[in-house]
């Protein structure tokens, strides 16, 4: 490899010199690339792509090579502790086939049929609330903040959209807050079923079939299981509800350590994170365990679909598709008091276990569709980097230059503060697992 080559250090679309910082301006292949080529001393500009197409399609494949090594060198170390943190984006599938135009969704090119972003779901409970509020006793979204005294943004001037600067969580948080002062029996009682429509709506959005073939998640399982060695196991952190992980888990046969305990009756016991599976091996001079390697913790902050609390209070894993009320769901929804409820049962146990992960020496961190928004979790995160020298963090996303998201840059000043903080340009659903997977040919 050339020197110029090597004076490069390449993750995604951002590319640093070793010795000063080289950053792109435009989020694009093409910008990135040109910045590639650019330190080749070859520009783009004095050339025609015609003339330059079968030079340029290598040289495409040498920076997609280059960065492949990049991710390798980082994270190809024997770590004792390996946590992959999914956040809202390792659920969003991007559609690319023009047969299912109708599921896509115009703004985004989302398949509305799996995750969706918080403006996609603002949007389809705005949308739901209109429609349903002649019929039903529940308001429309824009009653319902008049009612709640919400002084933000619902939608533009004379249109019916959803406003690009609605906030969701300190909506809710508001119609939250106000419901106590409603006074009047009658205008409570449409206040509350409204409220429980919007979660509802919330649950809906965020329980979708599994497809093996959209989902890339048991390629990830498999890879990162595959670098830990026993009895250590793979941790899997998420802020999603769905139960993508779940169904990924099942297919490719293996145990899952929720916090539940393995009854007829799953009641939540976050000792159970610290159990392994284990069976003895017997020969005539020695007994010796034998861990199973499919087998992986799955911490789920947030909640899920699938957990309520039943009749004695007490927290339970359902089985079998049955369904759960909105007033029963063991979920935290969207709102400014996601702090305070990660204060309360089960939410307390499952950050403290996700921090005690953090701490661990030799810990490799991988984010896959997460913005650090909660800034309750990006501070676990970031103090994390700062007080565990032994943590490696890898922040995977669709966009890895967001220059109006604080945390973000926060993370980012860490990297250059020469902190074990990289960026890799990928989204679970498309090319992250070629990255992960990757093996270092030189």
């Amino acid at each position: 490899m050339s020197e110029e080559k090597t004076s490069y250090f390449s993750f995604g679309l951002r590319l640093f010199k070793r010795d000063a910082d080289f950053l792109i301006e435009k989020n694009s292949v093409e910008s990135s690339f040109r910045n590639y080529l650019s330190s080749k001393g070859i520009n783009l500009d004095n050339d025609t792509k015609e003339d330059k197409e079968k030079e340029l399609a290598q040289l495409e494949i040498e920076f997609e090579s280059e960065i492949k090594k990049a991710v390798y060198r980082f994270i190809n170390k024997n770590f004792d502790n390996i946590v992959f943190f999914a956040g809202a984006g390792a659920s969003v599938v991007l559609e690319k086939s023009d047969n299912t135009e109708k599921n896509k969704d115009a703004k985004s090119g989302i398949d509305s049929n799996y995750g969706k972003t918080v403006a996609m779901l603002a949007e389809n409970i705005n949308t739901k609330l209109n429609e349903e509020s002649d019929s039903k006793d529940i308001y429309s979204l824009k009653d319902l903040a008049k009612k709640a005294h919400y002084a933000g943004v619902i939608t533009e001037k004379n249109q019916r959209s959803i406003s690009d600067h609605f906030d969701l969580e300190d909506f809710l948080s508001c119609v939250i807050h106000f419901e106590p002062y409603i006074n009047n029996k009658k205008k409570k009682e449409k206040y509350i079923a409204t409220k429980k429509r919007v979660l509802e709506i919330i649950k809906e959005n965020t329980s979708y079939s599994y497809d093996g073939k959209k989902f890339k998640h048991e390629g990830i399982l498999n890879i990162l299981t595959e670098r830990i060695e026993a009895p250590s196991k793979l941790s899997v952190i998420t802020t999603n509800y769905d139960t993508v992980f779940e169904d990924a888990a099942a297919n490719q046969n293996y145990t899952v350590f929720d916090g539940f305990k393995f009854l007829a009756k799953p009641k939540f016991d976050s000792d159970m994170f610290n159990w392994n599976l284990v069976k003895e091996v017997s020969d005539i001079k020695t007994r010796e365990l034998e861990y199973n390697k499919r087998v992986f913790n799955l911490i789920k902050l947030h909640g899920s679909l699938t957990w309520k609390r039943d009749e004695e209070g007490e927290i339970v894993r359902v089985l079998n598709g049955e369904k759960v009320e909105a007033d029963d769901t063991v979920m935290i929804f969207p709102s400014s008091d996601k702090y305070a409820q990660s204060y309360q049962e089960p939410y307390f146990d499952l950050f403290t276990k996700f921090q005690e992960l953090l701490k661990r020496k030799n810990t490799l961190l991988i984010t896959a569709g997460f913005s650090f928004s909660d800034n309750h979790i990006f501070r676990m995160i970031s103090q994390a980097v700062k007080n565990n020298k032994e943590l490696a963090l890898l922040v995977t996303d669709y966009d890895i230059d967001q220059p109006n998201n604080k945390n973000w840059q926060e993370l980012l000043n860490l990297s250059k503060d020469y902190h074990q903080v990289a960026f890799l340009k990928a989204t679970m659903n498309d090319n992250l697992g070629t990255y992960l997977g990757a093996r270092n040919d030189n």
